[in-house]
C-alpha cells in the first residue's frame, strides 16, 4: 500500500482585514480545485489560439478568450456542470433547499452536465459568428482533456471521488474515507484515461483528419469509453441521496456515458 500524500486542498490562504471577518471569514482561501479550472481554461485558450487555422476559425485572440472563458468555462462548464450535478445526483438537495443550485462552494459539478452546457453554448456561439456547430466543437474537443486531467488531479488532492476497496500494491487510504479502507486511486486512473490518453489520441492519432465533425465524434466515444472503464474502479456515486447501481453493476457515470458513445458513433457514421 502507498501512503496518501495528504496535500492541503487549500493552495493559498490570504489573510483578510478584521472588518471583513464577519462576511468572508479570517482568510480568502484559494483551492487547488479552483486553480485547476482556471489553469485548464487558460491552457485550452493557448491551444485554441494555435489551432485556429487548422479548423478554419478566423477570429482574434480576444474572441478566442471569449469562447473559452465566457461561453465554455462560465456558461458551459460551471453553469452546465452545476445544473447537471443537481439533476443527475442531488435533486433531493434542490427540493430541500431552493438555493442549493447557487451554492457552488459546497461542491458538486458534473462533467456530463458541463458537456451539455458547453454544447449549448457552442451552438449559440457558432450561430452568432456564422460558423457551423461541428466546426466549433471540433476546434474545442481536442483541448478539453487538458481540463479533465487537471480536474481529476484536483479530485485526488481533495481526497474525493476515490476508488473501490482493493488490495493492489498501489492502494491508498484516503483521509476522507469514513471506513478507512485501502482503495484504488481512481482519480489518477481517470486523469490518465480521460485526460492524458484522450488528449494524445485526439491531437496526434487522428490529428490529420479533415472531415468536419470527426474530432467531436471521436471525443464523445473516447471520453465515454474512458469514463466507463474508470467507473469500474471508482466508488459508485450516490444518486438523489441513495447508493446507486443499476442491475447491481452499472453506475450513474456509466449510464450517462452510454448516450455519448451512441451519439459519437452516429456522428462518425454521417461524416
Amino acid at each position: 500500500m502507498i501512503t496518501y500524500p495528504n496535500i492541503d486542498p487549500v493552495a493559498l490562504s490570504i489573510p483578510l482585514p478584521n472588518f471583513l471577518h464577519p462576511y468572508l471569514g479570517d482568510a480568502l482561501n484559494i483551492h487547488w480545485y479552483g486553480l485547476a479550472y482556471v489553469l485548464g481554461a487558460y491552457l485550452i485558450y493557448l491551444r485554441m489560439v494555435t489551432t485556429r487555422t487548422k479548423f478554419n476559425i478566423d477570429v482574434s485572440k480576444d474572441e478566442v478568450s471569449d469562447v473559452v472563458f465566457t461561453y465554455g468555462l462560465f456558461f458551459g462548464a460551471i453553469v452546465g456542470g452545476r445544473l447537471g450535478h443537481v439533476l443527475f445526483y442531488d435533486l433531493h438537495m434542490q427540493f430541500a433547499d431552493p438555493l442549493y443550485f447557487l451554492k457552488i462552494w459546497q461542491g458538486g459539478m458534473s462533467f456530463h452536465g458541463g458537456l451539455i452546457g458547453v454544447m449549448v453554448s457552442m451552438w449559440f456561439y457558432a450561430n452568432k459568428k456564422g460558423f457551423t456547430f461541428f466546426q466549433v466543437t471540433d476546434w474545442i474537443a481536442p483541448q478539453v482533456p487538458i481540463a479533465l486531467f487537471l480536474g481529476r488531479i484536483a479530485n485526488f488532492i481533495n481526497a474525493e471521488l476515490y476508488g473501490r476497496p482493493t488490495d493492489v500494491p498501489w492502494a491508498m487510504v484516503f483521509p476522507t474515507d469514513p471506513l478507512g479502507l485501502a482503495r484504488h486511486p481512481s482519480q489518477i486512473y481517470e486523469a490518465l484515461l480521460e485526460g492524458l490518453l484522450l488528449f494524445i489520441f485526439l491531437n496526434f492519432v487522428i490529428s490529420k483528419t479533415e472531415k468536419v465533425g470527426r474530432h467531436s465524434g471521436y471525443f464523445l466515444i473516447g471520453y465515454g469509453l474512458a469514463r466507463s472503464v474508470s467507473e469500474i474502479f471508482r466508488t459508485p456515486d450516490t444518486v438523489w441521496g441513495n447508493d446507486f447501481l443499476l442491475f447491481s453493476f452499472l453506475t450513474q457515470g456509466q449510464l450517462l456515458s452510454v448516450p455519448m458513445i451512441i451519439l459519437g458513433i452516429f456522428i462518425l457514421s454521417k461524416k
